[in-house]
């Protein structure tokens, strides 16, 4: 569309609008439906980008166009003990405790429950952070789960192929035995849903108890050699990477 910004990088009109506190990003898609949105003058339809120069009106009415952010995208491998929250009523050590010389104001991207640990993903940018947690993008992550006793090829089955958990069926899951010596197994276990303590009670309807539960990856975003406690920017390749998982437009 002609006459509309003149800087390379422009993200979709609704998601401006929205982002300068106007209304949601489905308010603004009403009003550009109903042509109320105008860039620099033009009429504009659902699906045109601007840039931040962009003059943005709505009934004639100017708004303030919200400066580019600095976003950040940071993982951790998160220890035990810790509460996946941003502030805590009852006092307990949460993640953020972890992230004390970040600037940057971030917040967990999905949640480990406090007996978890490994990868947690932070950011400030809320539509990465929506578009991993959506059911939709069937984002895949993997878990390295120590259960107890002993498991056996129809509990195996059963996790590979779907358990109900609060009244709905899973997702079929790749189950794979890691390790197994008396009284105590260690599995790898990919599921493409995150649903409240998942894997817990996906363990737990089959009958097996879980010592241990620590997230290695979500989609290519590999925990690697990072130290619990330890957190670090996902580098340009890893972005990329995330990004292209979840569709999500560059």
């Amino acid at each position: 569309m002609g006459g509309i910004g003149d800087k390379v990088e422009k993200i979709r009109i609704q998601k401006m609008i929205a982002d300068s506190g106007v209304c949601s990003r489905r308010k603004a898609e009403e009003l550009i439906s109903k042509g109320r949105v105008k860039v620099n003058g033009h009429l504009v339809k659902l699906g045109d980008k601007c840039g931040f120069k962009d003059l943005i009106t709505i009934d004639g009415e100017r708004i303030a166009i919200p400066k580019k952010k600095s976003f950040r995208y940071i993982m951790m491998n998160k220890p035990r003990g810790y509460v996946t929250t941003v502030s805590d009523e009852l006092d307990r050590r949460c993640v953020m405790d972890l992230l004390d010389d970040v600037e940057d104001r971030v917040y967990p991207v999905g949640r480990l429950d406090r007996n978890s640990e490994g990868l947690l993903l932070f950011t400030n940018d809320g539509e990465f952070a929506n578009s991993i947690m959506h059911p939709s993008r069937h984002i895949s992550k993997t878990y390295r789960v120590t259960v107890r006793p002993d498991i056996n090829d129809e509990q195996l089955v059963q996790l590979s192929e779907g358990v109900e958990i609060d009244g709905k069926k899973t997702l079929p899951a790749t189950v794979v035995v890691k390790e197994k010596e008396q009284g105590r197994v260690v599995l790898l276990i990919t599921i493409k849903e995150g649903r409240n303590r998942q894997i817990r009670k996906m363990c737990e309807a089959v009958g097996l108890e879980v010592a241990r539960l620590r997230r290695t990856s979500i989609g290519p975003i590999k925990l690697g050699m990072l130290k619990p406690g330890t957190y670090r920017d996902l580098t340009a390749e890893e972005l990329r990477a995330i990004r292209n998982a979840i569709g999500k437009e560059k």
